[in-house]
């Protein structure tokens, strides 16, 4: 087995937040897709409380948020070894996007604004797991998610009150 130079190593591990970032703002714009036609559409037709930020503040939180996400998993790939540990913190990590993936599918997507609540409902504890799993790599990594569980608390009550306003 080849030996990595200093050099060497210090690249792949830039390249590793840089595929982070790549895969993190990929799900997101990937989830946009669904979102955006959606906005002038069957979103504009609900009723939403009257604390909904404007649409244009969505796209820049969500962007940000993403990229602290990114950070937060690289700085917990640097710290890691492949053990069950790192192994059920990765999948807590993976378990998380897919739900935050799923929120635009079932919300914008199949315009279904209960199932939406009941998935934003499960990505609320699923950020709470994994900041207690980044924790135990990165108290940095961890504080990285806070921002990102207090905008998915925020939206929950969005998604709350368009349930009871629409039913």
């Amino acid at each position: 087995m080849a030996t990595l130079t200093v050099q060497e190593r210090k690249s792949s591990v830039w390249w590793a937040l840089l595929v982070s970032i790549l895969i993190t703002e990929g799900i997101g714009a990937t989830a946009s897709f669904f979102t955006i036609p959606q906005i002038p559409g069957w979103y504009s037709t609900l009723t939403k409380p009257s604390f909904t930020p404007p649409n244009g503040v969505f796209g820049p939180v969500w962007v940000t948020l993403y990229l602290m996400i990114a950070v937060a998993a690289w700085l917990v790939w640097k710290q890691h070894h492949n053990d069950l540990k790192y192994r059920r913190t990765r999948n807590v990590y993976l378990v998380q996007l897919l739900l935050n993936f799923s929120w635009s599918m079932v919300f914008f997507r199949l315009e279904s604004i209960l199932g939406g609540l009941v998935v934003i409902t499960l990505l609320w504890f699923s950020i709470i797991v994994n900041i207690i799993y980044f924790a135990r790599y990165s108290k940095v990594a961890a504080w990285l998610l806070v921002p990102y569980l207090l905008w998915v608390s925020y939206a929950s009550m969005l998604n709350l009150y368009i349930y009871i306003l629409n039913r």
